[in-house]
Parts: C-alpha cells; sequence; structure tokens
C-alpha cells in the first residue's frame, strides 16, 4: 500500500481568484491550501483554523482523521481537511459565532454546555481527599461506575444493621427490669426521640446539595467550619472505635458466658474474685478478638462487606425468634424454673442435680425423691414416707448457708426461716407478670435480687457474698441506665456514610433513615413490653442469668430454642465490630486529608489502594484501650457521650442555617424546622449530662481542646459554613447598632488606621511602627494597616495585591489583629486621604491615625517628604481624627524588650479630649511597658497658681483611677533670646536657599530631564511624597530619587521653550546662582511670628530635655499645622526643635472629642 505525503497549509479567502469579498459566507472564512507529492493542489473553502501548521506538529496525533487520505481507483481522496485548534477538538467550543461577545472570557466563564456536561460527570469522592473543584479539574480521571443502590438496600438495611446491636440482645432485659415499663420505655422513647430528630435535621443537610460519601463529619465541617467539624469528626470517631471496643467486648461476653464458659483462662479461687476473673478473660479474648478482627479488615474491606448481609440475616432471625417465643409462650410457655429461697434468687450454677431444696431422702435403693412440699414451713418436719430404710440427706446448699452437712449444724438465720420454692422465670404472655414488672426495681452493687410479691421473714444479718444468691454487679439509677443503653439506637449515620453509591441520594437518605429509625423505634418499644409480660421480674434483673443457669435471658423467650439468639447474637456483635473498624480508620483518614489537624497528617496516608493502613493502626490501639476496661456497662457511657455530641452538632448546623437564611440553603427535604433541630439539640445535651456528667465534661473538653487547637494551628479553609455566615449575620447586627449614634465617652477606645510606607522590593520601611501598634491593643479597638501603591489602578492591581499580602505577613508576625488596606492612586497624598475617608465601616471607622515622622527631612532634596506629612496632619485634623506620630520609631523597644523600670512622661500642655493621659494606661497594659512608672507634667504661667494647680491636677487623676506622680514646671516669662532669634534666621534663611537651589537646579537639568523616558517604572510607595514621599523611611536612596521623581519633574516642563521665555526664566529664578542673590538672602529678616513659636519650642525644649531626658517615652502635645502653607517647612522645623535631644518621644493630637471620663 502506498503512502502519499502531503502538507497543509492555511490560506486566506482573498488569495483565491474568483471568491468575492463580499460573500457572507465565504469571506467569513479562510481557506485551506493542500498540496500532495505530486505538486497537484486543490484549494478548499473550510472553516477557520485557528493554529498554523497544526498537522504538522503535534497537532496530528491528538486528531488522526485531521487530513486522513484514502487510496482508492489510484485517485488520492481527502476525506478531511479540518485542521485542530488549540483549544481541543471542537472548533466551536469557545469561538461560537453566536457567542463572540464573550470569546475572551470563556477561559474563565465557559459556556453554559460546558458547565453542565461536567457536572453531569460529577463522581462522589470520598470526603477530604479533594474538594470538588480538584476533581472536577482532573480530565483523566476514571468514570466511576454509576450508583445503582436504591433507598432499601442502600439506606435501609445498613441502618437497620447498624441500629441493632449488642444492647438489644445483652442488655435490654436488664433494663426493663431495673427500670421497669414504665420508665423503660421512657428511656427507649427519649433516645428515639432524640435520634428521629437528629435524622431530621441530618436529611435536610445531606439534601442541600451533593454530599460526598462520609457522613456526619462531612456535613458538620461544612456547615460548622473547620474547627467544629474537626472537633466534632474526631469525637465522632473516637466513638465509633469505642463501639468497635463493646461491639467486640459483648462478643466475647457472649462467648465466655453462654456458648463455652470452659474456655475461660482464669477461674476464681473464691467467689470475691470471681468478677475479676471475668474482667481478665474480657481482656485477653477481646485483646485476641480485636487482632483478628484487624487483621480482617487490613487483608481486605470486601470480604467484611461480602459477611455484612450474613450478620445482618442473623439480626433479624434473632429479633423474628424473640416475638414468635413471646407468642408461643402466650400458649406453652418455655420451662426455665427459679429456685428461691424465701423471696431471694438462687444461683443457678449453686443447684447439683437441681436439688432446689433443704434435704432430700434416700431409699435402700439410693433413689432420690424430692420431697420439698408447698406450705410447709420447715421441710426437715416432714412426715416420713411409707418407704423401707429410707434416711435424709442434707443437699448442697444446706452445706453452703450452713457450718457443716449435718442436720445438727448451726445455719444461716434467713435460711432457717425461709424454705426453697420454685417460680417460673418465663411465665407467659397471659400470666398477668406485667403488673409485677412495671414499676422501677434499683438496686445498689452486692444487693441480692428479690421478688417483692413472695413474703419471706427477714434474717438478722444482710447476706453474704459468699452465699448462693443472685447479687447486683453495680448500682443502678435512671441516668446510668440511659447511658448503657443509648449506644442501641445510634448508627442512623449508615445511609448518609453510603451515599456515594445511591441512585438518588438526596431521596434515599432521608426516607431510609427516618424508615429504619421508626422501624427500629418500634422494635425496641414493643420489646420493653414484651420482656415484661413474659419473663418474671427476678429473671430480667439477672444480667448474665445466673437464675436460669447461665442462660442467656433474652434467649429463654426464644423460640424454638435459646441458642438462635446466641448464636445470632453472637455473629451480629462480630458484624458491627468488624464495620466499626472498618468505617472508624476511614473517618480519620479522611480528617487527616482534609489538612485541618496538622499532627494528623501522617494518617491521612495508606496502603497504595487507599487503604487507611495508619489510620487502623491507631483505631486498634484506641478499641484496646476500650477492651482493657473490659466492662460493657463502663465503655458504653463513653461512646454515648461522642455519639450525643455528635448528634447535637448535626441539630445546630441544621438550626443555623435555618435561622440564617443563607442563600445557599436549600434542602429538598422539606419537613424540617429550627425548632425541632433546637429540641433534638436540647434533648442531646440533657442526656449527656443525665447519662454521665463527669464523661460529659471530659468530652466537652476533649472536643473544646480540639476546636482551640485548629483555629490557632489548624489550616485555614473556607467551606461557606454556617459559623462564617453567623459571624457575618453577627457583624451586620452589630454594625447596625453601632450605626445608631456616636460612641460615648466611656465606651472610646483607639480605632488604629497605621499608615505603612513600602520601599521599592515591597519591603515595609519601618516594621516596628506595627509594633507600637501592637502595644495599643489593650484598647480592643480595631486595626487597620494601609500603605498606598503610586500608579494607575488597572495597571497595578498585583502590585497592590502583593503589598496587600506583606502586610498580612507582616500582621501575623507582629500578632496584630485587624485588616489592612492598599490604594492605588496616583499621587500618596491623595491616596491616604481616600484611604482616612473611606477606611472602615459604619460604626468601626478609624478615630486615630498612626503615622511615622518624615526621618532625615532636612537633607531630602525633595521637599515632597514632609509636605505630605504636613498634608496627613492637616487631613485628620479636618477628618477629626486623632494623631499619633512616634518619633525615632526604631529605638522604640520591640514586644520581646521589655521595660524593667522608668517612666513614661506625659507633657500636658493644653488638653486634647484626654488622649495623653489614656495613651500610657493602654500602653501599660502590655508586658513591654508594664513596669514603667507614669509621670504627668504640666506648664503654669507667672498668673497660674502653680500649687492649686498640682492639688487639681492630682485629683482630676485620682478621679480617673489612673496612678501616677504629678509635677507642675512653672515657665517665667523671659526675653527672646540672641539664641532664639538666630535659629529663627537661620530657619528663614536655610528656606530661603533650599528653595532657590531647587529652582536653579530645575533650571539646570531640564534638558536631560526631556531626554529621558517617559514611562518610568512605577515603584511601590506609600505614605511620602508624591514622587517618592519618604514620611518614615531612612534617608533616600539618590539614584532611586532620581528615578522616583522624574515623572514629576518631566511633567513641569511639558511646554514649548522659545530663547526668549528661557532667558526670562532665568532671569527670574536664578536669585540664589549670584552674589547679589545672596546678599539679599543674607539681609532678610525674620518674621516676628516664626520668632515667637521658635521661642516656645526652645523654651519648653529646654523643660522637657531638663525632666525627662532620662524617661523610657515622652508623649507630647503635637501643634497644629499652619492655615498658610508657605510656613509648612517653618513648622517642621518648629517640631525638630521641640523635640531635639528626646530620644522617644510620641507626638499626640486629638481629634477633637473627649476620650477619657471620671464617670461610671
Amino acid at each position: 500500500m502506498t503512502s502519499v505525503r502531503f502538507t497543509v497549509t492555511p490560506t486566506k479567502a482573498e488569495d483565491h481568484p474568483g471568491l468575492s469579498d463580499t460573500s457572507p459566507e465565504i469571506s467569513s472564512r479562510s481557506g485551506t491550501h493542500v498540496r500532495f507529492g505530486s505538486r497537484e493542489s486543490v484549494s478548499r473553502s473550510e472553516p477557520p483554523s485557528d493554529t498554523s501548521g497544526g498537522v504538522a506538529g503535534g497537532g496530528g496525533a491528538e486528531t488522526p482523521d485531521h487530513g486522513n487520505v484514502e487510496q482508492g481507483d489510484g485517485n488520492a481522496k481527502l476525506s478531511s481537511v479540518y485542521i485542530n485548534n488549540s483549544h481541543g477538538v471542537d472548533d466551536d467550543d469557545f469561538y461560537d459565532r453566536n457567542l463572540a461577545l464573550f470569546e475572551e472570557e470563556m477561559d474563565t466563564r465557559p459556556k453554559v454546555s460546558s458547565l453542565l456536561s461536567r457536572l453531569a460527570n460529577y463522581t462522589n469522592l470520598m470526603q477530604g481527599a479533594k474538594e470538588h473543584e480538584e476533581a472536577e479539574s482532573n480530565s483523566e480521571k476514571k468514570k466511576a461506575k454509576s450508583p445503582a443502590m436504591g433507598t432499601f438496600m442502600g439506606v435501609y438495611l445498613p441502618c437497620l444493621q447498624n441500629i441493632f446491636g449488642v444492647i438489644l440482645f445483652l442488655r435490654l432485659t436488664w433494663v426493663v427490669g431495673t427500670a421497669g415499663i414504665l420508665q423503660g420505655l421512657c428511656i427507649v422513647f427519649i433516645c428515639c426521640c432524640c435520634t428521629l430528630l437528629t435524622a431530621i435535621s441530618m436529611s435536610a443537610i445531606a439534601t442541600n446539595g451533593v454530599v460526598p460519601a462520609g457522613g456526619s463529619y462531612f456535613m458538620i465541617s461544612r456547615s460548622l467550619g473547620p474547627e467544629f467539624g474537626g472537633a466534632v469528626g474526631l469525637c465522632f470517631y473516637l466513638g465509633t472505635t469505642f463501639a468497635g471496643a463493646m461491639y467486640i467486648l459483648g462478643a466475647v461476653e457472649i462467648l465466655l458466658m453462654y456458648i463455652a464458659p470452659e474456655a475461660a483462662i482464669f477461674t476464681a479461687k473464691g467467689l470475691e474474685g470471681e468478677g475479676a476473673a471475668m474482667l481478665n478473660n474480657m481482656r485477653v479474648y477481646g485483646s485476641v478478638c480485636l487482632l483478628l478482627m484487624s487483621l480482617l479488615v487490613f487483608v481486605g474491606v470486601k470480604y467484611v462487606n461480602k459477611l455484612a448481609s450474613i450478620f445482618l440475616a442473623c439480626v433479624i432471625i434473632s429479633i423474628i425468634s424473640i416475638y414468635v417465643g413471646a407468642l408461643v409462650s402466650a400458649f406453652k410457655p418455655p420451662n426455665f424454673s427459679v429456685c428461691m429461697l424465701g423471696n431471694r434468687t438462687i444461683n443457678g450454677h449453686d443447684l447439683v442435680d437441681n436439688q432446689c431444696a433443704k434435704t432430700v431422702l434416700l431409699t435402700v435403693e439410693r433413689e432420690v425423691a424430692n420431697v420439698t412440699l408447698p406450705g410447709v414451713e420447715n421441710t426437715t418436719e416432714l412426715p416420713t414416707p411409707e418407704l423401707n430404710h429410707s434416711s435424709e440427706r442434707t443437699t448442697y446448699l444446706w452445706s453452703r448457708f450452713c457450718q457443716n452437712a449435718e442436720l445438727n449444724a448451726s445455719c444461716d438465720d434467713y435460711f432457717a426461716a425461709n424454705n426453697f420454692s420454685r417460680i417460673e422465670g418465663i411465665p407467659g404472655l397471659a400470666s398477668g407478670v406485667i403488673t409485677e414488672n412495671l414499676w422501677s426495681s434499683y438496686l445498689s452493687k452486692g444487693d441480692v435480687l428479690e421478688k417483692g410479691s413472695i413474703s419471706s421473714a427477714q434474717g438478722a444479718h444482710a447476706a453474704s457474698t459468699q452465699q448462693p444468691y443472685v447479687f447486683a454487679d453495680i448500682t443502678t439509677s435512671f441516668t446510668l441506665l440511659v447511658g448503657i443503653f443509648f449506644p442501641s439506637v445510634t448508627g442512623i449515620m449508615a445511609g448518609s456514610n453510603r451515599s456515594g453509591d445511591l441512585k438518588d441520594a438526596q431521596r434515599s437518605i432521608p426516607i431510609g433513615t427516618v424508615l429504619a429509625i421508626l422501624t427500629t423505634s418500634l422494635v425496641y418499644l414493643s420489646s420493653v413490653v414484651l420482656f415484661g409480660a413474659c419473663i418474671d421480674g427476678v429473671v430480667l434483673r439477672d444480667k448474665f442469668g445466673d437464675s436460669v443457669k447461665g442462660n442467656l435471658v433474652v434467649g429463654t423467650l426464644a423460640w424454638p430454642t435459646p441458642w438462635v439468639i446466641v448464636v445470632g447474637s453472637f455473629f451480629s456483635t462480630c458484624g458491627a465490630g468488624l464495620q466499626s473498624l472498618t468505617g472508624a480508620p476511614r473517618l480519620l483518614q479522611a480528617i487527616a486529608k482534609d489538612n485541618i489537624i496538622p499532627f494528623l497528617r501522617v494518617f491521612g496516608h495508606g496502603k497504595a489502594n487507599g487503604e487507611p493502613t495508619w489510620a487502623l493502626l491507631l483505631t486498634a490501639f484506641i478499641a484496646e484501650l476500650g477492651i482493657l476496661i473490659a466492662s460493657l456497662d463502663l465503655v458504653a457511657p463513653i461512646l454515648t457521650m461522642f455519639f450525643l455530641m455528635c448528634y447535637l452538632f448535626v441539630n445546630l448546623a441544621c438550626a443555623l442555617q435555618t435561622l440564617l437564611r443563607t442563600p445557599n440553603w436549600r434542602p429538598r427535604f422539606s419537613y424540617y424546622h429550627w425548632t425541632l433541630s433546637f429540641l433534638g439539640m436540647t434533648i442531646c445535651l440533657a442526656l449527656m449530662f443525665i447519662s454521665s456528667w463527669y464523661y460529659a465534661i471530659i468530652a466537652i473538653v476533649i472536643a473544646g481542646m480540639i476546636y482551640k487547637y485548629i483555629e490557632y494551628h489548624g489550616a485555614e479553609k473556607e467551606w461557606g459554613d454556617g459559623i462564617r455566615g453567623l459571624s457575618l449575620s453577627a457583624a451586620r447586627y452589630a454594625l447596625l447598632r453601632l450605626e445608631e449614634g456616636p460612641p460615648h465617652t466611656k465606651n472610646w477606645r483607639p480605632q488604629l488606621l497605621v499608615l505603612l510606607k513600602l520601599d521599592e522590593d515591597a519591603h515595609v520601611k519601618s516594621p516596628r511602627l506595627l509594633t507600637f501598634a501592637s502595644q495599643l491593643k489593650a484598647g480592643k479597638g480595631l486595626t487597620i494597616v494601609g500603605t498606598v501603591v503610586a500608579g494607575n489602578f488597572l495597571q497595578s492591581y498585583g502590585e497592590a495585591l502583593a503589598a496587600e499580602q506583606t502586610l498580612k505577613l507582616l500582621m501575623d508576625k507582629e500578632r496584630v489583629k485587624g485588616f489592612c488596606q492598599c490604594i492605588v492612586a496616583q499621587k500618596a497624598r491623595e491616596g491616604i486621604s481616600h484611604m482616612i475617608q473611606s477606611s472602615g465601616l459604619g460604626g468601626m471607622k478609624p478615630n486615630t491615625v498612626v503615622m511615622g515622622w518624615p526621618h532625615a527631612w532636612r537633607q531630602s532634596e525633595d521637599p515632597q517628604s514632609w509636605k505630605t506629612f504636613i498634608h496627613t496632619v492637616r487631613v485628620t485634623t479636618a477628618a477629626h481624627l486623632a494623631l499619633l506620630v512616634p518619633k525615632n520609631i526604631s529605638l522604640f523597644p520591640s514586644n520581646n524588650e521589655p521595660c524593667t523600670d522608668g517612666y513614661m512622661d506625659v507633657w500636658w500642655i493644653v488638653h486634647d479630649g484626654g488622649m495623653l493621659m489614656l495613651l500610657p494606661f493602654l500602653l501599660r497594659q502590655h508586658k513591654v511597658w508594664r513596669k514603667c512608672g507614669m509621670r504627668i507634667f504640666t506648664v503654669a504661667q507667672m498668673e497660674d497658681n502653680s500649687i492649686q494647680m498640682k492639688k487639681d491636677l492630682a485629683t482630676f487623676l485620682y478621679h480617673l483611677r489612673i496612678e501616677a506622680e504629678v509635677e507642675v514646671v512653672e515657665m517665667h516669662n523671659s526675653d527672646i533670646s540672641a539664641y532664639t532669634y538666630e535659629r529663627t534666621l537661620m530657619m528663614e534663611q536655610r528656606s530661603q536657599m533650599l528653595r532657590q537651589m531647587r529652582l536653579s537646579k530645575s533650571d539646570r537639568e531640564r534638558e536631560a530631564q526631556l531626554v529621558k523616558d517617559r514611562n518610568s517604572m512605577l515603584r511601590l510607595t506609600s505614605i511620602g511624597s508624591d514622587e517618592d514621599d519618604d514620611t518614615d523611611g531612612g534617608e533616600r536612596d539618590r539614584a532611586g530619587a532620581g528615578d522616583g521623581s522624574s515623572t514629576e519633574r518631566h511633567r513641569r516642563v511639558q511646554m514649548t521653550w522659545t530663547k526668549e521665555k528661557a532667558s526670562q526664566y532665568r532671569a527670574a529664578h536664578s536669585g540664589c546662582s549670584t552674589p547679589e542673590g545672596f546678599r539679599d538672602m543674607l539681609s532678610i529678616r525674620p518674621d516676628h511670628s516664626n520668632v515667637r513659636r521658635m521661642h516656645t519650642a526652645v523654651k519648653l525644649n529646654e523643660v522637657i530635655v531638663n525632666k525627662s531626658h532620662d524617661a523610657r517615652v515622652v508623649l507630647l502635645n503635637m501643634p497644629g499645622p499652619p492655615k498658610n502653607s508657605e510656613g509648612d517647612e517653618n513648622y517642621m522645623e518648629f517640631l525638630e526643635v521641640l523635640t531635639e535631644g528626646l530620644e522617644r518621644v510620641l507626638l499626640v493630637r486629638g481629634g477633637g472629642s473627649e476620650v477619657i471620663t471620671i464617670y461610671s
């Protein structure tokens, strides 16, 4: 077969002669030019191609049918000449002619058809493996089998298997006998109501969207957030693990008590050690059973799943046999007699040869005849039968109550005063025994089981444990029985755990779960009545069936034989234990893969097929702890706590979502209400403390510790949870309340807006400014950290995000709780103004601005560094905001450098609303300033009474509850010194000189600026000059200053220069370039107002340095800027003079409102 070599070259329609440019069908299309090896060319008009050379490259590999050539009759025929494009095979997927308006956004906003096709291929994953979005993006994943399980097989039967368990067969009869029928019905009804209400809440959550397999953990975590989800998920895991231990203990109890008692390894030498020996046997056999089950789960879950149907069949057959036996007992009660001494129950194991008597008559032929006659008080005085050579002999029971086996031996008082009798253990349904079992009969540990309807003579002494009675092994109460019974109603999550295998999970989960709960509730309630109506009270209260010779009590009622119940319950408990050991590791693996608890990450790994090996080991270890407890009655309340906590949060999640009315809350299951969820939550909480208050506290503490751990160390997750919605609703409510009016003085607290500057590398120039803000956090107010990025928002959005991320990292490092805000503006001063105006929301707007001092502003050639600073001072004053300016911020202590001594000096010169009083108090709440004392200085003029001022100030501080030393400094009127005059003159001469130098330099560099690139790179900047503002950082880098200011200087010379204009400009602006200009400047006389201000600054500085030269920090009133902007540079000089010689200064300017009050 020959091959034909060809190439496909795309050409335009205009290149082909004869094709009209105006044809709508043709002109809009391009053609393909196909050249074969025989140099014959074929022109075709085809749909457009988006890539040239697509066939020659890798495109042909993906679409081999493109350009396919068929050989037939010696002529080459082209079957397809479509060229593959870069977006996939479907050429119209993104570039549909009807969607041309949206084609540029198709990568981020796909077509509806594409979205629906991806949703149609959605497959449920185990929770925690990956989020849905990640799973959807994995296009190479194999298609999962379509789930086909319905409500009956997928939800109803699994729930039945998980709900029916060991408690039904081993403890329900004991619960009924101890609590009575009425209280027993109450216990069952409360527990069933709890699970039913929880199932209703769970159904609402499960039908609110697609729920991946995972059950309660997934629902709670996605509804209440990672903190609650992790805490309750781990509680649910611990509950499931302890449930496995409980089922194993139940299986071992059935094995050693009812199937093979001779298999016990430890035997009691005396009756006192019987309980300890039994517990040791439970521990050994339980550990072996746990090991075998763990190996089976490790080998493969498929074997567990295959056995599940067998175990379920055992449960159903056992329950049916109980009902059939109860009905049969009405006509033919089973023969299980109980030996009684008076009204006390005798242990059936001590009846040798079934002799329930004190003595027996022996004939010569050694024939034994029981001669216990009813109605005769003392069997030793029976009339002698008419038999020759007969003799009377004591029974084994006589030797247990008397000192020896002789007829004249000394015996127990109660034994001597009462006779033996037999009663039917199973009187039957028609016997009327139900009236005796209606009421409770709670016992203390060591009490003898007694039948109240039989009269007896009481002995002088209490029963001894050495005597063959049936004793109560634990002290019982209503609350204890609730805790022991509740595990028998758990397991309602089985359906939601299998949601991935259901055909219609949103329909099957509610129906199947609720039906399963109703079925099991009906079985439990009817069983309570049947047990009370068919079985005698002493047998019901006999937990281990000692009175009926060690038979399982519920088995005595079963038909046709007790072995149906014994074998069925054994296999069902083994199956339930396997299910727990299978489900618990997967739940832990899901939590670990969600990565919300860092120390659990190792348990997210497993075998290559995903089996959770490490999680299984941890589960087996925890289950072993439960087995070492060895008592079913002690393990049951533990898992009761964990399950109740899980159910409580399921109800809370549903109630919260319902009350918040979040837009995404649209469950298909509509038969729910928040009142039902709250009722279920209340019942769960009540049952926790009713069953065992100390276990409840331990479970709550464990969950609380996990919650706080996830909150502080866990991974950040955003699951759209209800707690976030609750926070939003609470925040909205609080903001609306705060909006009602301005805050009262007592409620005033510093809401900080911290203005930071970033350098060219997006690093914060003075991070210590944020450290100082964190030391003010005792005010518990809002903190917003802001910066300004110079540029255009459309082009600088990425730089703004980078700046915001930098601020967030610094806030985390300094442990500042708050928000960050990044403004993009052409000029920094405009950005600052916008930030001050727009920061905050409602009543949570900043009321205090913290900004840095423009360091080395005198040496800066660019005046904008300090002009922006003064502009910010004016803006904060106009906005009625307080202003804090730490000077020499780099010398302020960090959070790791606490001051061990020293003073915080407050110079209260003018009243600013009390900011100067409040700030030291707030700073002293922090560990850095806690050990510093506080001194308050105020200035008295000549006409003031300084002594009275000091008394009044001390009284004022006393009423303010602020402890501080008070000192009044007297400032005498003095003439203006020559130093002050010279200082003012130097200040004005310097200002004039710099002004002239800047003009001259601008003139000299004009031509160079015209040549420079007009589009210099925008750099990150904030809180400084318009080009390279520096309100806080160190001295500006010269090269950076030149590049940064090029844009502004270039803009200043955007004009047409002629020779005449240039000469005029030079003549007008060359004051300092000639000797005459310098002579004019030297002859200047200082302004009188500037001299007075300088005098004040110098005198105050002398006093402050004299008194506070050793202070840790000096807080000082910050004078306001001049109204006339021409004196801005002089204002900076006044502030410098005022703070000269002080190491750390905090300039404070009040916002115009009172922030502190003496009233309560």
